[in-house]
């Protein structure tokens, strides 16, 4: 019999404040966290907007050592991981720790502290044959992705499955979904997963520059990112993560943990047809929202609220909402969708964990956190988006989804938890 899985415990860091806390009065709210990047100087770039996070590592208890080896995604994940565990309840100490794994999603890694090496090594790029007298002794920790998995195993002891799960901007779900996984099929009783990235660089953002792919509204960051209006142009780029605790449900009952939701049901699809472009007619998407839905057991019409990727790019939206109507059916016309990347941002990799739990958020709050910006309809986006303001309502299932660079797309069924329900 496949095993439950439950999420018992939460850590955010997302543009706007630290903690579940502010990021639930965030977008609770429909206030926008997106502003002039500060970061760099960004005023040769095309797009000059960002959602950056305040984020003080002495403050958030990491020692000196640990902020000098950690990039600033590891340090991220780190101290949302440390905010999960506390949050579930659980005592590390009391856990064995073969059965517990680690599950970290992530787009670009280490990309900040890549670029300020490189600055350093080749004098701000003048010098063709690197100087490596020069070289950080921690490169290595910014060259291999996978020591932010390690990162956030050592710090909470897991010696079971430690994984680095990397599809683009699906990646916050895919490792979510693969953590998963190992609890139904009985590898694991525990997991710490979820993603990070910190892409605000100036080579990250020189990147989407050139594919068209952020918007140029830098008159206006706050309101920047449209999506499904009519007048959107372009996502805003930002960095964030997010972690959680999963856990076997009937071990998490007898424990008397604080459920947030069910893990009910997941699935990943490729469209191999296009790196950054998608057919119109959504098809991959709507295959992973159909076997999540199968996996979830339950039909279209059972999904209460549909957390979107929401990007904002023209291309994104059209796709998506062609995915809801194909894979809902007339439902689609009926249930609420919304983004919160019009109030974050994109933080690539991260931004499918931090949907999560803003989905999770959404269900024990019983509130749709709306679509911010969202003034013009849009004819080929026509289904309920909860413009501007959020909204009440009765929430049991919600279904979150991804779209990523490469042709992913993903989809992840979160329920609230029986007794809540009760």
């Amino acid at each position: 019999m496949t095993r439950r899985v439950a999420i018992t415990g939460l850590g955010v860091r997302a543009p706007g404040g630290s903690g579940t806390d502010a990021l639930w009065d965030l977008l609770s709210s429909g206030r926008t966290a997106t502003r002039n990047i500060t970061f760099f100087d960004a005023s040769a770039y095309r797009s000059q907007v960002a959602g950056e996070i305040d984020f003080d590592p002495v403050a958030e208890g990491l020692t000196p050592r640990e902020i000098r080896r950690m990039d600033r995604a590891a340090q991220f994940a780190v101290v949302c991981a440390r905010d999960a565990v506390a949050d579930s309840g659980l005592s590390v100490e009391d856990l064995r720790p073969e059965r517990v794994g680690v599950s970290v999603g992530s787009a670009v890694a280490a990309a900040m502290s890549l670029e300020k090496e490189y600055l350093v090594l080749s004098d701000r790029g003048r010098e063709w044959e690197v100087d490596p007298s020069y070289l950080s002794p921690h490169m290595y920790d910014h060259m291999v992705p996978s020591v932010l998995a390690a990162e956030v195993a050592w710090t909470v002891g897991a010696e079971g499955p430690v994984s680095m799960i990397s599809d683009g901007c699906t990646s916050g779900l895919d490792s979510v979904g693969y953590a998963c996984r190992l609890i139904q099929e009985g590898t694991v009783d525990v997991m710490l997963t979820g993603a990070t990235d910190t892409p605000l660089t100036p080579i990250v953002a020189a990147c989407f520059d050139a594919i068209k792919a952020t918007t140029p509204r830098n008159d206006d960051a706050a309101h920047a990112s449209r999506p499904f209006d009519l007048t959107r142009n372009g996502f805003v780029l930002a960095e964030g993560a997010a972690m959680f605790v999963l856990e076997e449900y009937e071990s998490a009952v007898r424990r008397g943990a604080p459920i947030y939701a069910e893990v009910t049901g997941y699935a990943t699809r490729l469209n191999a047809y296009h790196m950054t472009g998608l057919k119109t007619d959504g098809r991959e998407m709507a295959e992973a929202i159909r076997v999540a839905l199968d996996d979830s057991r339950i039909d279209p019409s059972g999904i209460d609220y549909v957390n979107a990727h929401g990007s904002g790019t023209r291309q994104n939206d059209r796709h998506e909402t062609a995915a809801f109507k194909r894979s809902l059916g007339d439902h689609a016309y009926k249930v609420p969708v919304s983004s919160i990347k019009s109030m974050v941002g994109h933080s690539l990799g991260a931004i499918g964990s931090i949907e999560i739990a803003a989905s999770v958020l959404a269900l024990k709050h019983q509130v749709i956190p709306p679509t911010a910006n969202l003034h013009t309809s849009d004819p080929e986006c026509d289904l309920d988006y909860v413009p501007l303001t959020a909204r009440e309502a009765r929430l049991r299932s919600v279904l979150t989804v991804g779209s990523g660079f490469g042709g992913f797309q993903s989809a992840m069924v979160l329920r609230r938890p029986q007794e809540a329900v009760a």
